[in-house]
């Protein structure tokens, strides 16, 4: 005889929770949060290993508010950790709107902000405290936040923030909250950093593990081309942006650096109707990256630009493509960012460019994921550029980076040049070519009339005067 499906009143939640899980439009449990749960409201510790998109954030946070339960005293007895600012922002929004029934305090911190309204904010009492490490510390710091009341510990994303270099923060937060609590630990890869991390503060902890670590989620489809340099890969986007512009209805572009992210944009923008292109990273103000995610939410805009730092705290159910212009360089970003796409039940699509530096990268990423990306022909009608000077040069410098770590007797190509270059030729760092003996040199502060003869030289100068004083 087939079981009914599972329902989220059969986790005996309270009317209030209920109600705002239907408004929110779930209408059955995803498989991480039917299995967390009943563990959380049966007070256990748990071990969560789960891509974002799987509903994570409702596992652990409708048992959260069952235990908090009502506003109560001044200080939060509930902590959630997140690694970057707009996660944090994320997690408030969505426990807000589970709470939105009750009359729960729920507030983020995070740095970008000035900490003045944080600190009026956690004056006037909270519930839950959401946080990144490092302005929590700097609060706790200046004596302006207890956590002596703290039932609940959560870290969220574990991975990334191990990554982020966030251990000793974590270590010293350990350290000045009740020893005796429940904890939460989710994580959407399992390095050993994390499982080291876990072994530390999770006591006797049940593992959920709903899709095996570092797996893509198997609504998203890969696809990856090798492209020569930067150039050929803003031609092969203006040529997918043409081919497949009916599909691609909200897409997101990661970018390596800043630098390339401005570039893509810049040439987005070339390309794309008025006020359809934003770009987000760290040099961007907090409100204006808010304002740009909200705009990409809201639809408002159809392609938004960004580094790694919104790998994590973008939550678009609607989100069609994925197009890493560049490869991450920490593997399991990779999975992070394709993660943005193919969420809540939805299908995606994610395609990567790599230029030949980039390709030893995509080899680990495919070991990582345990899967091949499949790799696609460029197309005859995409215009392929020669690869400038400095960026050759680039991709030159990492290759013999990524050899000398596989192989420590590698002596770079540099050492191997000696056996073409000419005795005595020199380099001309500028244009890569051999620099020219008996250049024209600069004129710059030559004198106009340096006399006749060189009589102007010192020695010449000495000679006259001795001869004018016999």
């Amino acid at each position: 005889m087939d079981t009914l499906p599972i329902t989220f009143a059969d986790f005996k939640l309270n009317k209030q929770l209920l109600t705002a899980v239907a408004e929110a439009g779930f209408t059955e449990p995803t498989p991480v949060q039917e299995q967390t749960i009943p563990l959380l409201l049966a007070g256990h510790d748990v071990l969560g290993i789960a891509q974002t998109g799987t509903g994570k954030t409702a596992a652990f946070g409708l048992p959260l508010l069952m235990k908090v339960k009502y506003a109560q005293g001044q200080h939060p007895r509930a902590l959630v950790l997140a690694p970057t600012r707009e996660l944090a922002i994320q997690l408030e929004k969505h426990l807000k709107a589970l709470a939105t029934h009750t009359d729960l305090r729920i507030y983020a911190i995070y740095g970008g902000l000035g900490p003045k309204t944080q600190i009026d904010t956690i004056q006037q009492g909270l519930d839950i405290l959401v946080a990144t490490p490092g302005r929590l510390m700097e609060i706790y710091g200046k004596g302006e936040l207890v956590l002596k009341e703290l039932k609940t510990l959560v870290l969220d994303e574990a991975d990334k923030m191990m990554d982020m270099g966030f251990m000793p923060q974590i270590r010293r937060i350990l350290e000045i909250i009740p020893r005796k609590r429940q904890n939460v630990l989710f994580s959407a890869t399992m390095p050993p950093r994390v499982e080291e991390l876990s072994a530390e503060f999770l006591e006797f902890p049940t593992r959920v593990e709903v899709t095996p670590p570092a797996q893509p989620a198997q609504t998203v489809t890969q696809r990856l081309y090798e492209v020569p340099n930067l150039s050929t890969k803003l031609n092969l986007l203006n040529y997918l942006l043409q081919t497949e512009a009916a599909a691609m209805t909200r897409v997101l572009f990661f970018a390596r650096t800043k630098e390339n992210a401005d570039q893509v944009a810049r040439f987005l923008e070339r390309h794309a109707p008025l006020g359809e292109v934003r770009v987000i990273h760290g040099n961007k103000g907090q409100n204006a990256r808010l304002n740009s995610m909200d705009a990409f939410k809201a639809g408002g805009v159809r392609y938004l630009v960004a580094t790694d730092v919104a790998a994590r705290g973008i939550d678009v159910p609607q989100v069609s493509h994925v197009i890493n212009v560049d490869v991450p360089l920490i593997y399991d970003d990779y999975v992070h960012r394709i993660g943005r796409t193919g969420r809540a039940r939805h299908t995606g699509e994610a395609i990567t460019f790599a230029n030949p530096a980039e390709r030893q990268h995509i080899e680990r990423i495919q070991e990582l994921i345990k899967q091949e990306i499949p790799l696609l022909p460029l197309p005859p009608e995409v215009q392929v550029t020669e690869t400038p000077f400095e960026e050759s040069q680039e991709h030159a410098r990492t290759l013999d980076e990524q050899k000398k770590k596989a192989n420590p007797d590698y002596q770079g190509a540099f050492h191997e040049r000696k056996e073409w270059i000419k005795p005595g030729e020199t380099i001309d760092k500028r244009t890569g070519k051999v620099f020219e003996k008996g250049a024209k040199k600069s004129q710059k502060g030559a004198k106009k009339n340096p006399g006749k003869k060189g009589a102007s030289a010192p020695g010449a100068k000495a000679l006259r005067r001795r001869g004018q004083g016999r």
